[in-house]
């Protein structure tokens, strides 16, 4: 029974490094992408108080929730302009098919739900729910804001990266609409001040 258990251990980590392999090959914001977001979320859940099984999960969570892209056409997802209409609508799908895929994956499960829900807005604009305010999960809205900003920090083939100065007062004019006004004063001061904020 033992060796049994060890043995499937070994097959679903095997299942999990394919995934993160896939990922990395073709995603071109994997690389680096996920370690740099895991100690921002774990920060940010910490500072709201959230639990050791809920900083566990956004560890996960941030390393997986566009595990779904694997999915996505490479012409889109390596598109190096704007997409059109039916190809955003065509990218939009990458939130249900890593839903899917989470829920195959027995140590994805936990964050299903989280990367089904990760595209919403603050504000309802979100996809694919349409969910708003504190419908959305307090985990997908500490990773928005997050994944944003190391998105507009780093290059990409669409822009090349902006100053943090000009990624903050991008997610500061976005506060309210796609971002959680209260999580997005609390991520600046943290990112502005490098110390504990008060909020």
């Amino acid at each position: 029974m033992g060796r049994n258990c060890v043995i499937a251990n070994g097959k679903k980590k095997a299942v999990v490094e394919a995934i993160i392999a896939a990922l990395e090959v073709r995603d071109y914001i994997t690389e680096g992408h996920g370690e740099r977001l895991k100690d921002i979320v774990v920060w940010m859940a910490q500072k709201v108080g959230l639990s050791d099984a809920s900083c566990r999960n956004l560890r996960l969570f941030s390393k997986f929730h566009d595990i779904g892209k694997v999915g996505i056409p490479d012409a889109i997802l390596f598109k190096p302009a704007r997409l059109l209409p039916e190809e955003y609508s065509i990218m939009q799908q990458h939130c249900e098919i890593g839903y899917r895929i989470a829920q195959a994956v027995p140590e994805l499960m936990p964050i299903a739900e989280l990367i089904l829900r990760h595209h919403e807005w603050w504000n309802g604009g979100g996809y694919p729910l349409k969910l708003q305010g504190e419908e959305i999960p307090i985990e997908c809205r500490i990773l928005a804001l997050a994944d944003a900003y190391d998105a507009m920090t780093n290059d990409r083939p669409y822009h090349k990266a902006m100053s943090y100065e000009e990624a903050l007062q991008e997610l500061r004019r976005n506060a309210g609409k796609q971002f959680d006004p209260v999580l997005t004063e609390l991520f600046i001061a943290l990112i502005v001040n490098q110390v504990d904020p008060v909020i």
